[in-house]
């Protein structure tokens, strides 16, 4: 007799998520975790304030409408409350777009290396990743893309900047890739780095939504705003997208704690963008640096640098880890280094010129 619950066929095929790795310590230095992407500033005084008032109240359930973000959200960009959608960070937003958009076979395409949570998110559906490779400066091959569409595509994910590699999508190129798209196809312009984007040529994703009525902006508060641990993302779409969005969402997962911190946190931007704007100048001293040692580093408009090792990976990994650095390796391929700390990017680019010179 076999006890075993069956369980879907589905999961055997769902990679795992895995996600950067805490600090290890390391006797004499200061151990530094620069491998999540995460904001290395804690948070704004006066966001901690809210926050702390908050949590005398969670015993309660938060607003399911996340009425008072959705507001000050449409409020900022000028778009209609119906035309916004929140959820538990910009991956729990990007697992709605998969379920109101594909069924069983149903095919996402999206670049590759890109996003790691995409191939599970398409797979828990039963939908089929199509992925097309990054060209040759480790950027989206739109034109590659769009021709990998067929009858049975139902979404497409454009992540500008790409995560882990760094080099942004332009807004011409990205308006020439929606011309070339069928229109009853949800493409959705992934910009958790958006804030960190200095290039003169970025998308205006906001002003693309308002023209192509076929694109989602996908948004979070995890990265510049510093909030990755409330977990709180959202979507700019068409009232019938956002409708079917907020229909998809986990009820209440958005915390009472999150929504109020994020509405703080667009209320004290001004405040955050001085912060940003020192780590984009930290990114822009550390890509030079890297570049002046000989390392291919592509250009990056995130908060994290790619370095490209292939085999040698893992062993500069381990390197970066016996010296109290712990980055994000992807085996065979690179690492991925998030901005952080002003000591860690200097060791980082002291570990990689030793590396570099064994």
């Amino acid at each position: 007799m076999n006890d075993a619950v069956r369980l879907r066929k589905t999961l055997e095929g769902v990679p795992a998520y895995k996600p950067g790795k805490p600090a290890a310590p390391v006797e004499g230095v200061t151990a530094y975790k620069i491998s999540s992407n995460e904001n290395p500033n804690p948070p704004l005084p006066s966001v901690l304030a809210v926050v702390a008032e908050a949590a005398e109240s969670m015993n309660r359930y938060p607003d399911m409408a996340v009425t008072r973000l959705t507001s000050a959200l449409a409020e900022r960009f000028e778009v209609p409350t119906t035309h916004i959608a929140t959820g538990t960070g910009s991956v729990g937003v990007l697992a709605q777009l998969i379920n109101i958009t594909c069924e069983p076979g149903d095919e996402v395409i999206y670049a590759w290396r890109s996003f790691e949570a995409y191939p599970i998110v398409v797979a828990l559906a039963g939908a089929t990743s199509v992925q097309v490779p990054l060209d040759a400066d480790a950027a989206h091959d739109l034109p590659a893309m769009a021709a990998a569409v067929t009858d049975r595509t139902r979404l497409i994910l454009v992540c500008t900047p790409n995560n882990p590699t760094g080099p942004h999508v332009t807004d011409a190129a990205l308006r020439q890739f929606l011309e070339s798209v069928p229109h009853d196809v949800l493409v959705v312009v992934d910009e958790a780095y958006l804030e960190f984007n200095t290039a003169a040529d970025a998308p205006d994703a906001l002003a693309i939504y308002r023209e192509f009525p076929n694109v989602a902006v996908l948004r979070t508060f995890s990265k510049a705003y510093g909030l990755a641990g409330l977990r709180v993302g959202y979507a700019i779409a068409r009232e019938e997208v956002a409708t079917a969005l907020r229909k998809a969402a986990t009820p209440f997962g958005v915390s009472d704690l999150a929504e109020r911190a994020a509405v703080a946190s667009l209320e004290a931007y001004d405040e955050l963008e001085v912060r940003v704007k020192a780590l984009v100048d930290e990114r822009e001293r550390v890509l030079t640096v890297l570049r002046e040692q000989g390392w291919p580093v592509p250009d990056t408009e995130a908060n994290f640098v790619w370095l490209p090792l292939g085999e040698d990976t893992l062993d500069f990994a381990a390197a970066c880890q016996e010296r109290g650095l712990t980055v994000r390796p992807f085996p065979g391929e690179g690492v991925r280094v998030s901005i952080g700390e002003t000591e860690a990017n200097t060791r980082l680019i002291e570990v990689a010129g030793e590396f570099r010179n064994r």
